[in-house]
C-alpha cells in the first residue's frame, strides 16, 4: 500500500513513497528532520548518536536556523528576542552548551517587581532576609507549599535523563509523562495551574500576584494553563531550494515544527490512507519588542528616574495593561566592564506584549525612544485549546516532536523530545520492542544498576 507525504517549506514540496523492501539489520539509508529550531537540531544530533556516522541525516529549514531562538541587533550588539533562559537542572541544554564550547555570561545584577497597573503590589529589595519577610506577612506560607510542590515535581522529572540515559522510549506524551509521575503527571495536562495550587493550598492572593505575573511573562497566558504544562515505507520529499525542484526518498522523517492551523508551518500530506491524525489547539500570540530608548518611570510613579530601582518589571493580569512585562536586558556578548543602564539613561529593553505596541502605548512606556524591534512569536501553545496531547508518530517511521509542548514548552522540554524520538526511531527501526514503553521503569534502572 503506498502513501506519500508533501511538505512545502517555503518552496519545499515533499512526495512519498517506493517499493523499497527493509533488510533486517540494515540501518536507515537517509533520515529527514522538518525544522531547524532547538527540536529540530537536537533530534539530528541525536539521530546522530544514535545511527552512527553512516546514516545521511538531513535537516530542512525554511526560516532562519534557531527557530525561536533568535537575535536582534541594536548599536552593534546582540540582544535576545526568543528563549534565552536555561536552568541549571536542564541536563539536555546544559551538554549542549558544553559540547558546543559555549561560555557562561556574566551575571548582572538588578530587582524585579510586580505592577498592578496603578502601584507596584511586590518589591524585590537588596535584602534576602527583608524579602522573605515580606513574602511571607503578605502570603503566608503560600510560597513554601508552592516551592515544595515545585521541588517533587522537579524531582520526579529529573527520572527522564535517567530513562534515556539507559535507552528507554516511548510512543506517546501520556506514556513519557506517566512513566515520571503516574496519572498525578497525566492530570496536570488536563486541569488548571491555579485548580491544582488551590487545592494544594496556597493562597489566591498568591496566584494572583505572583503566579499569574510569572504565567504573563513564560508564556504571555494566565493561570487558566495547563499545570503542566507492518508494512515499510519511504517518503520522497520534494523540495524547491535555489529554483530547482528536487525529490529525494527518506526511510524516517521527523516533523519538527509545529501542524496547528494557525502556524504556517507549509507542511501538508498526501496520500495516507487512512488520513493522518489531526493535530488540533493553536499557538498563542507573544509579541517581544526590543527598545532602545528611556524608560517612563513617571508611569509607575516614580517622577524621578534615578530614584527608580527596578530592572524588571512583571504584571498581573489586570484588564487594560498594555504590556505583559517590561525588562532592561543585557546584550549576548557582556564585556569585563560592562554596567547596566541606570533608568535615566538611554537603555535597552525588552517588552512582552499581547499585540504589537502602537505609537500611543510606547509614548506610555517610554519618555522618547530611537529604535523598536518587533518580533511577532507563535511561541507558545494557547493551552486550553485542545482537550488532548498530540501524537508523537504520525505513521511508520514518520514521528512528530512538537507534540511535547502542550505538556509544557521550553527549550529542555523540546530537548527531551528530541531525545525520546532519537531512541524511539531507532528502537523501532532494529524492532527492539522492549525498549518502548515499558512499565516499572524506576525499578528496571535501579535493577540495571
Amino acid at each position: 500500500m503506498n502513501h506519500s507525504l508533501l511538505v512545502l517549506l517555503s518552496f519545499v514540496h515533499v512526495l512519498a513513497d517506493s517499493d523499497f523492501a527493509k533488510q533486517d539489520g540494515a540501518p536507515p539509508s537517509k533520515i529527514a528532520v522538518i525544522g531547524a529550531g532547538i527540536g529540530g537540531t537536537a533530534t539530528a544530533h541525536f539521530l546522530r548518536q544514535h545511527f552512527g556516522p553512516e546514516v545521511r541525516v538531513d535537516v530542512f529549514e525554511k526560516g532562519s536556523v534557531g527557530g525561536r531562538l533568535a537575535t536582534v541587533t541594536v548599536n552593534q550588539q546582540d540582544y535576545e528576542s526568543g528563549g534565552s533562559i536555561i536552568h541549571s537542572l536542564n541536563l539536555h541544554m546544559q551538554d549542549f552548551v558544553q559540547q558546543l564550547g559555549l561560555k557562561y555570561r556574566k551575571s548582572v545584577a538588578g530587582k524585579t517587581a510586580v505592577f498592578n497597573g496603578e502601584e507596584f503590589i511586590l518589591e524585590e529589595t537588596d535584602w534576602y532576609l527583608l524579602d522573605l519577610f515580606r513574602v511571607w506577612w503578605r502570603y503566608g506560607i503560600s510560597f513554601i507549599r508552592l516551592q515544595m510542590w515545585v521541588e517533587e515535581i522537579m524531582e520526579k522529572f529529573m527520572r527522564i535523563y535517567k530513562y534515556q540515559a539507559h535507552g528507554y522510549a516511548f510512543s506517546s506524551v501520556e506514556e513519557l509523562l506517566h512513566s515520571l509521575g503516574g496519572s498525578g503527571f497525566i492530570n496536570m495536562t488536563r486541569r488548571s495551574l491555579s485548580e491544582s495550587l488551590l487545592e494544594l493550598g496556597v493562597s489566591q492572593r498568591f496566584i494572583e500576584e505572583v503566579i499569574a505575573p510569572i504565567m504573563r511573562v513564560n508564556y504571555g497566558q494566565n493561570i487558566s494553563i495547563p499545570a503542566f504544562v507492518g508494512d515499510y515505507h519511504q517518503y520522497e520529499l520534494t523540495y524547491d531550494s535555489q529554483n530547482d525542484k528536487t525529490s529525494e526518498l527518506y526511510d524516517i522523517v521527523v516533523v519538527a515544527t509545529p501542524l496547528q492551523q494557525n502556524v504556517n508551518s507549509g507542511i501538508s500530506f498526501q496520500g495516507f490512507e487512512p488520513q493522518l491524525p489531526e493535530i488540533t489547539g493553536s499557538y498563542h500570540q507573544t509579541v517581544a519588542s526590543i527598545i532602545h530608548g528611556y524608560l517612563n518611570c513617571s508611569y509607575f510613579g516614580f517622577p524621578d528616574p534615578k530614584l527608580f530601582p527596578f530592572s524588571s518589571i512583571l504584571t498581573t493580569d489586570t484588564p487594560g495593561l498594555i504590556f505583559n512585562s517590561a525588562a532592561s536586558v543585557c546584550p549576548v556578548n557582556i564585556t569585563s566592564g560592562f554596567r547596566r543602564k541606570q533608568p535615566q539613561e538611554a537603555g535597552v529593553y525588552k517588552v512582552f506584549s499581547q499585540v504589537p505596541l502602537g505609537k500611543s502605548e510606547l509614548k506610555t512606556l517610554f519618555k522618547s525612544y530611537y529604535s523598536v524591534q518587533v518580533t511577532d512569536w507563535l511561541a507558545y501553545p494557547s493551552y486550553g485549546s485542545t482537550q488532548g496531547l498530540p501524537p508523537v508518530e504520525l505513521h511508520e517511521n514518520l514521528y512528530f516532536l512538537n507534540g511535547i509542548e502542550w505538556a509544557g514548552s521550553a527549550m529542555e522540554m523540546s530537548s527531551v523530545a528530541a531525545k525520546n524520538i532519537a531512541l524511539l526511531a531507532y528502537h523501532r527501526w532494529n524492532r527492539q520492542l522492549e525498549m518502548i514503553d515499558q512499565k516499572d521503569l524506576m525499578h528496571k534502572v535501579k535493577t540495571e544498576l
